[in-house]
């Protein structure tokens, strides 16, 4: 039987760069009301700058990303006696899902904060200088630059876009009342983790931190959509997939107790005769061919 190789769905693709901007925001500086036939993002690294499009006139703050569309009419301007350091990227995506980081400052989280900085990092080792010069039209690359650096550049764009759209959706469901109050769990996505990784040692503490929640609210809401703890859902998954595997043959306790990063063959025992009134190996001879 031939193995049958699944392809992707791609979302969101960037195919070429314009430019990629790091720079300060002086009190004196203001840029032209102009377009392009690409989006640019615009982010705020320190500082406050005032930006007029026809999707968004306001303030951008400290930590804030807009989105300027495809044609779109921006420009930014400084405010008296506030300096700021500003990232500019324009870059070529056809997505129409990029519309929803029009209208309003998306404030970043830390992780797409460092991705931001990552992908600056990387667009100085493929192309030259200058790098504060907004809008410029032909911003060259090097002769040579560190192996895939302008593929890394490609990639954690497009990657980063994604996680925008996605935190851009969360805020959306949140104000607009289909998530419960900061800190509540999806549980539905919980239990798809606890699914995917139920081999590997679970701890609420990194459940919590990945949830964006705590303790008592995940124990509690997890247990009302699904009538045990994390912990007895966990164990359930781990003995139903030890069933399996004792039905299988070819693996011993040790080897099953070792996948499922058990600390030893007697716990794998003591928690398998718990939940099924018999042991492993009795299940094993019972269910043998």
């Amino acid at each position: 039987m031939e193995f049958k190789l699944k392809s992707f769905k791609r979302e969101i693709s960037v195919p070429s760069l314009a430019y990629v901007h790091y720079f300060e925001f002086t009190q004196d500086l203001s840029t032209a009301r102009d377009s392009h036939g690409f989006p640019e993002l615009v982010y705020v690294e320190r500082g406050r700058i005032l930006v007029e499009s026809d999707c968004y006139t306001g303030e951008l703050n400290e930590g804030e990303l807009i989105l300027h569309g495809e044609n779109e009419k921006h420009a930014l301007s400084s405010e008296p006696e506030i300096n700021t350091n500003i990232i500019i990227i324009g870059f070529e995506c056809k997505s129409k899902n990029l519309g929803k980081l029009t209208h309003a400052p998306l404030p970043l989280t830390d992780e797409l904060q460092k991705m931001l900085v990552e992908i600056v990092r990387e667009g100085r080792s493929v192309y030259l200088p200058p790098y504060d010069i907004p809008n410029t039209k032909n911003m060259k690359k090097r002769r040579s630059f560190a192996y895939g650096a302008d593929q890394l550049i490609k990639n954690y764009l497009q990657i980063f876009l994604i996680k925008c759209l996605r935190l851009c959706d969360s805020i959306s469901r949140s104000e607009g009342g289909a998530v419960c109050m900061v800190g509540s769990v999806d549980t539905v996505a919980l239990r798809g983790y606890l699914d995917c990784n139920f081999c590997q040692k679970i701890k609420i503490d990194d459940l919590c931190f990945l949830f964006n929640t705590n303790k008592t609210t995940l124990s509690r809401e997890f247990k009302e959509a699904y009538g045990q703890t994390v912990i007895d859902y966990v164990n359930r998954r781990r003995i139903d997939y030890t069933k399996e595997l004792l039905r299988e043959g070819g693996h011993t306790l040790t080897d099953i107790a070792e996948m499922m990063n058990m600390s030893s063959v007697h716990y794998l025992t003591a928690l398998f005769k718990k939940l099924t009134g018999i042991s492993p190996t009795e299940y094993a001879a019972k269910h043998k061919g």
